[in-house]
């Protein structure tokens, strides 16, 4: 074999190589399932409502719950989803009595075969409440989770964290106001006698 055909044939070796290494594989091409997209809810706690005739069974992604903390609730009835409506009431602290939030009960964006809030906080401690009501083939049910405590907010206190974060946009604030005052253009203009 001559120099040059050694050459050539080194040369497409490499070649050959270097495209099935940088080759993609078919599974990075595969597409997402959409329920695998997301990582699926992890509860850790329980508790169970009876709605008139239904059951449902409450969960937490975060025990004990805390304000300000954001978790994910889930709300399962017995026998699944299918026929089912309904809407949901959340009382806590500081609420007027007699002014509830009322909302439909929805699926879980991640975790469809329930009802459930994605990524929601609770903003004050204290003693919540969660009223649910039901439709479904067997008539209409109301139940309430009641006396669910939420502990103060983790970390420091909301204005202490502000405080402390607002501290470098201050200097940075104090910063170029020294120095626009150390070389403004009407000073530099004065000293040079214009």
């Amino acid at each position: 074999m001559t120099r040059h055909a050694r050459a050539v044939f080194l040369a497409v070796c490499v070649m050959g190589a270097a495209v099935l290494v940088s080759a993609p594989s078919a599974q990075a091409y595969a597409p997402v399932e959409p329920e695998r997209a997301y990582a699926p809810v992890e509860v850790v706690h329980t508790e169970r409502v009876q709605a008139g005739p239904y059951h449902l069974t409450v969960g937490f992604s975060t025990w004990p719950l805390r304000a300000m903390q954001s978790l994910d609730f889930t709300f399962a009835p017995d026998g699944g989803l299918t026929g089912k409506s309904g809407t949901l009431s959340m009382t806590g602290p500081g609420m007027r009595p007699g002014m509830r939030k009322v909302s439909p009960l929805s699926r879980h964006p991640r975790e469809r075969s329930v009802w459930g809030l994605d990524i929601r906080s609770l903003p004050t401690a204290g003693q919540w409440s969660f009223t649910f009501t039901v439709n479904g083939p067997r008539g209409q049910g109301t139940g309430t989770l009641g006396d669910v405590t939420v502990l103060d907010q983790p970390g420091p206190p909301l204005a202490l964290s502000w405080a402390l974060c607002a501290l470098p946009v201050l200097g940075l604030i104090a910063f170029l106001v020294v120095a626009w005052r150390r070389h403004r253009p009407s000073r530099r203009l004065a000293m040079m006698g214009v």
